[in-house]
């Protein structure tokens, strides 16, 4: 190969990642979209996570709007949007809480205590306002990586044939409200 062709290459390299950087830059955090929009919930079989007798699937949701908010006790910016949230659910809106423990990891032998993670959920929702009709446990996090989360909080709006028409990546709050969730349920509405 030529030696100039070859002279190129660290050029070309450095080319790219100047525009990769660039990029990651100037993009907006928030304007990560999930690989999921468009498509239909994954499949899941998680439990309640206060009644462990329960069980909830992506059928049992099926022929229901409602949003799907990912959320814990861990996250500050979870405990800012509950308010929010509240009023939303007071207007109608059905909210289902997908909880997933952040430092809660089997494979580092860590030990789960749902009784006291259940406490600790009652205290916040008392003190901040429940705007959830009920909560999934997604404890291992597999609904969670299936839908792309990256961190919590991020909400999903779901229609009634289960597929994702909206996702924002942080807080629920009226600006976002306005501008990405009104109007796709808007559209929804006969």
């Amino acid at each position: 190969m030529n030696k100039k062709v070859l002279g190129l290459v660290p050029l070309a390299i450095f080319i790219l990642l100047s525009v990769f950087l660039y990029q990651g830059l100037f993009g907006n955090p928030r304007e990560i979209q999930t690989g999921r929009l468009g498509h239909n919930m994954p499949a899941f079989s998680l439990p309640d996570l206060m009644d462990e007798k329960k069980t909830w699937t992506d059928k049992e949701l099926q022929g229901e709007v409602y949003l799907l908010n990912v959320w814990g006790t861990w996250c500050p910016t979870c405990l800012a949007e509950l308010g929010y949230l509240t009023e939303l659910k007071e207007k109608g809106v059905k909210i289902v809480g997908l909880y997933y423990d952040q430092a809660y990891d089997p494979d580092f032998g860590d030990k789960f205590d749902v009784v006291a993670l259940r406490e600790e959920v009652n205290n916040m929702l008392s003190r901040a306002g429940n705007p959830y009709a009920f909560n999934i446990l997604d404890l291992n996090r597999s609904l969670a990586l299936d839908l792309g989360v990256s961190g919590a909080p991020e909400t999903f709006l779901v229609n009634k044939e289960g597929k994702i028409l909206v996702h924002h990546t942080g807080d629920m709050n009226t600006r976002v409200w306005r501008a990405k969730f009104a109007p796709a349920i808007q559209e929804l509405t006969p």
